[in-house]
């Protein structure tokens, strides 16, 4: 047998892809089926969405565990723990799972065994450095933000299959991903990834929950609490329809979990939900003092012909639907040129050396008088790497380039005003301020 590194080389209609599931209980032993003896597995088929899925199935199928009695591992999520050729175009994938709870009764054709009892020696060394302990943690985040006056902000969700809970009100967070240090970094990446401009000064833990996720595992939930008293109307929602207050007598009468409806009672009962609000003063037009602003990055890249990228939207967009725009996105806790360079490879596969990025333009932006001021810094970049091409479909509709003679309509105004100042030699820009 070999170890197998690297998946992107399987071509699953030629190969014979085997997937098995290491089921790790409580105790660190190893779930293995009867009549053989070894880890439940199936070969991925035609009805597998992925090849989880027919890890999944294995389970269910050869023991009589239900998907809601498993849950994914931290360590690995849904990364397979290991990869194994066993024969010529034959694979073997298998995925690590916890159960999510204990057992009322022994299995009826499954034994519990020590893992020094799996087969593959290969998957065995493996198992030893991970040292999976087999006790359920949360996978994914979410935010139970409260104004502290009674009422709690809820997202509805687009009611499209395939994702969690559709059409439905929720509340906004997500799932955990490799490259997130703690729960708190899924949290503050999976809110401004969902909503630009809602800016939570304070999380706190309050609670873990449990949902069942979209393919019928148990999904353990770190519930963050938060306080915030903005208009939802004032922040760029880019995921789901719509963001609202709701006080918890309002709640039998939206599509909700129940476990997030009892949630937001159980909270609401607290002392959390009834501190005293302090007021922020409202500002005269012209007083002065701080106020944050919100920092996007755009990509104004030029092909050979001097012709100007940009993208149209998605019709369901919450900024700019249906509009030309350049490739753009919004600062996490990075630096703008690291983010700008994210932005591009995510939205359309570009690879941009940072080094080749230099500020062209900086447009300040005040879409109304409610809305946080937003400064956009625009970067030119002088070399490319790659085609642009379509990698979030649900966000924009296609990449053109175009003469700066010949923009197209409709097209996002401060995107014309960057680019009529480009042409122009100037740096700086504004729009949507009241005159000094």
């Amino acid at each position: 047998m070999e170890e197998v590194d690297d998946m992107s080389t399987f071509a699953p209609g030629s190969a014979h892809l085997t997937c098995r599931a290491l089921v790790v209980d409580r105790e660190g032993r190893v779930l293995r089926v009867r009549d053989p003896a070894e880890l439940p597995g199936a070969r991925a088929g035609a009805g597998d969405r992925t090849l989880l899925d027919a890890a999944l199935r294995a389970v269910t199928e050869r023991t009589g565990l239900a998907r809601s009695d498993l849950c994914l591992t931290p360590e690995l999520l849904t990364t397979p723990v290991h990869v194994e050729t066993v024969g010529p175009a034959h694979y073997e994938v298998t995925f690590a799972l916890y159960l999510s709870r204990e057992l009322p009764e022994p299995l009826p054709d499954a034994d519990w065994s020590p893992v020094e009892q799996v087969d593959s020696g290969y998957l065995r060394n493996r198992l030893s450095g991970l040292k999976l302990h087999g006790k359920p943690e949360p996978v994914n985040a979410s935010a139970l933000i409260h104004d502290g006056d009674g009422r709690y902000l809820l997202h509805l969700r687009d009611n499209i299959p395939g994702i969690w809970e559709p059409g439905a009100f929720a509340l906004l967070g997500g799932g955990r991903e490799p490259q997130d240090r703690t729960l708190e970094d899924t949290l503050r990446r999976e809110l401004a990834e969902e909503v630009s401009g809602l800016d939570l000064a304070g999380l706190e833990p309050y609670a873990v929950e449990e949902a069942t996720g979209t393919d019928g595992l148990c999904v353990p939930v770190q519930v963050f609490s938060g306080r915030w008293s903005g208009d939802p109307d004032g922040v760029g929602l880019t995921e789901g329809v719509l963001l609202r207050w709701f006080r918890p007598d309002m709640l039998h009468r939206l599509r909700l979990s129940p476990g997030t409806r009892d949630l937001i009672l159980r909270h609401a009962a607290g002392p959390a939900a009834r501190a005293p609000v302090i007021p922020r003063p409202a500002k005269a037009p012209d007083a002065g003092g701080t106020e944050l602003n919100i920092v996007g990055v755009h990509l104004y890249a030029e092909d050979a012909d001097g012709r100007v990228l940009l993208g149209l939207r998605h019709p369901d967009s919450a900024f700019a639907g249906s509009t030309w725009h350049f490739l753009a996105g919004h600062c996490e806790r990075e630096s703008a040129a690291a983010c700008l360079v994210r932005e591009a490879y995510e939205e359309a596969g570009l690879l941009i050396d940072p080094a080749d990025l230099e500020l062209a333009h900086v447009v300040h932006v005040l879409h109304g008088p409610s809305a946080r001021p937003r400064m956009q810094l625009v970067f030119r970049a002088r070399r490319l790497g790659g085609t642009p091409w379509l990698r979030e479909p649900d966000k924009c509709l296609a990449w053109r380039w175009w003469d700066p003679d010949g923009l197209p309509e409709p097209l996002v105004p401060y995107a014309r005003t960057v680019i009529d100042g480009i042409r122009a030699g100037r740096g700086y820009s504004e729009t949507g301020w009241c005159p000094a």
